[in-house]
């Protein structure tokens, strides 16, 4: 006890259990405050009951003694933060020379566990430079999986926990999975099993207890679960695959088993997996569906991703079976039914794997699939396939080499008016496909820019677009911006789902307003009467012959009047476009959207439309 101490209670002033805890903080002693962080008390005036106290960031700092004793708590002198107050220069050369020690060392200090976010706080800044954390923390948090010493949680949200006792790689490492409590946890332990398989070559009875709780976990699993399911069993069969004496028992449930039983389900989770755990269950599909194997997974194309589309495709290939891969592909262009991913894996593939898929319809499935997300009511979908379209230079020339002078130039009059492109962008793809096809430049200049300044428009579809703009101007956006905030309040961001969610929305309610003020701004309500009947005009009514015979009426209304059921078509439409300045008697070019083929037409019969 301090000899100020021992004077007052030997005067009976205080008594042995106040001296105790006044002794905690004598001079010479550490303690922590909730605020202030870590302190050492350099002096005190017991008559006028102060402290003086060098905090970590605020040296001298006087403080009332019961107020001292009330928000403080005392620190042993090895303590961590004890030494962050003393020892600072100590702590930084451990974090160079030993980063695992120091987290270690922090972890014992702070009763074996702590947050991610807990132990930037207690290093960033004081022991580690600010800039400097992050690279820092990445090879710190590499060498601490490597050391097996702590358990180093794959989410921020997590916590850092110390491994009990002085366990060998191995042990810490099934002690990993055996403390696993979910199935994504298991498969990440298994994961880091499999990565290290090396060290149990020599002892695989080790592992086979393991094999009972992942059959056991993986079937629990399937019906809530099953992306994980199938994760843990793919990772099961890496990790027998590696090593020689491990072997599956003749009772243990098989992945191929598993697959063919949940193949109705399959394409609501194979995207879910890791691309090398995806290539891993890709191959088992020929054991497990036998002669449908290439239909079953080609019906996956939409749902696996770029890469998983790759994946699909090499693995068909090698099995000899790429005429089956194109022949899908072809069937599913001709139907504008091709996804993104596989739209991506066709253009990427055009000279290679994808020779005898790629033509002029894949430009029109790129445009249709733009286009359609665009006026989806959701995130955009599309963005790599844009991107694609902008940095590959020579997709737009490949896609127009093999079309007719005709069909280039509906689709360069397409690529014009389609919504998901910004000017410049528009006029940088224009350019492409005029270098490769000259006979498009027409294009750019004379009616078809007029159209592009001013959008002819019935009053109706007028109103809809600006009752649209009012309620995302009043109700939507406002909303959206209730849903940021109210997301931003749970914390964490770089985890937080709901604010990612909130402000994926806040961007397609942005760019979505922006599409209608400079839509409305371009429009010029009519009501379309007394159109020009001499030729195919805006509002007239056309009645066509087509070449089988077939005479087939259609209303040619303003740029968003559209309604294909009805046959009433926009002027900016493509079949509107073609029909548009066409007399009676005159043959025209109009493409069939179900098999992308050009049909000519005979204009019969030119009527006014009469709302």
């Amino acid at each position: 006890m301090h000899p100020d101490l021992e004077k007052l209670v030997e005067a009976g002033k205080i008594n042995a259990a106040v001296a105790e805890r006044l002794d905690q903080l004598a001079p010479g002693s550490f303690l922590l405050h909730s605020s202030w962080g870590a302190g050492k008390v350099t002096g005190w005036d017991l008559p006028s009951k102060k402290l003086t106290i060098d905090f970590e960031n605020r040296d001298g700092q006087e403080m009332d003694l019961q107020f001292a004793l009330q928000k403080t708590k005392p620190l042993e002198p090895d303590d961590f933060r004890s030494k962050k107050v003393e020892e600072i220069e100590n702590l930084r050369e451990l974090a160079t020379k030993d980063p695992v020690g120091l987290v270690v060392y922090m972890l014992e200090s702070h009763g074996g566990t702590m947050s991610v976010d807990g132990m930037e706080k207690q290093v960033s800044g004081a022991i580690i430079p600010e800039d400097k954390f992050k690279k820092w923390w990445e090879k710190t948090k590499r060498a601490l999986r490597d050391s097996k010493r702590v358990v180093v949680p794959s989410r921020r949200t997590e916590a850092l926990t110390l491994r009990a006792g002085d366990l060998s790689p191995a042990e810490a490492l099934l002690e990993d999975f055996q403390e696993a409590r979910d199935l994504k946890s298991m498969a990440k332990a298994l994961e880091a099993i499999a990565a290290d398989a090396s060290i149990f070559r020599k002892d695989p009875e080790s592992l086979s207890a393991l094999m009972d709780e992942i059959h056991e976990a993986a079937l629990k699993g399937t019906k809530l679960q099953l992306g994980e399911s199938l994760d843990l069993m793919v990772l099961r069969d890496e990790l027998v695959g590696s090593i020689k004496n491990l072997v599956l028992a003749d009772d243990a449930p098989r992945l191929a088993n598993l697959l063919l039983v949940e193949e109705s389900r399959l394409h609501e989770v194979v995207g879910q997996l890791p691309a090398a755990r995806q290539r891993s269950l890709f191959a088992v599909f020929p054991e497990a569906f036998g002669d449908r194997w290439v239909e079953v997974i080609t019906s996956l194309l939409d749902h696996v991703g770029t890469r998983g589309v790759a994946e699909i495709a090499k693995l068909i290939t090698e099995h000899g079976k790429l005429d089956e891969l194109q022949k899908h592909l072809q069937a599913l262009l001709s139907q504008r039914s091709l996804g993104t991913d596989a739209l991506i894996w066709v253009s990427r593939e055009r000279k290679n794997l994808a020779k005898g898929v790629f033509g002029p319809e894949v430009g029109a499935a790129v445009l249709n699939r733009l286009e359609t997300d665009h006026l989806a009511d959701g995130p955009r979908t599309t963005t790599r396939l844009q991107s694609l379209l902008s940095d590959d230079k020579t997709l737009l020339s490949d896609i127009v080499e093999g079309m007719s002078v005709t069909e280039a130039r509906n689709f360069g009059r397409r690529l014009l008016e389609c919504p998901v492109f910004g000017d410049l962008d528009r006029k940088s793809l224009m350019a492409r496909i005029i270098k490769a096809r000259p006979e498009t430049g027409e294009l750019v200049s004379g009616e078809s820019s007029k159209r592009s300044e001013t959008l002819v428009v019935s009053w109706e579809s007028l109103e809809r677009k600006k009752a649209e703009l009012e309620d995302l101007v009043r109700n939507r956006i406002p909303q959206n911006t209730k849903d940021i905030a109210i997301a931003r309040s749970y914390g964490d961001l770089r985890e937080n789902f709901e604010y990612k969610s909130a402000k994926d929305m806040q961007k397609v309610l942005m760019r979505r307003k922006g599409e209608l003020q400079q839509e409305i701004d371009q429009a010029r309500g009519s009501d379309l009467k007394g159109a020009d009947t001499s030729t195919v005009n805006i509002g007239t009514i056309v009645t066509i012959k087509t070449a089988d015979g077939r005479e087939v009426t259609y209303t040619v209304l303003g740029a968003w009047d559209s309604d294909p059921e009805k046959n009433i078509v926009s002027y900016m439409s493509e079949t509107g476009a073609a029909m548009l300045g066409a007399k009676p008697g005159e043959e025209i070019q109009v493409r069939n959207h179900d098999n992308d083929e050009l049909e000519t037409w005979t204009i019969e019969t030119i009527t006014a439309f009469n709302p």
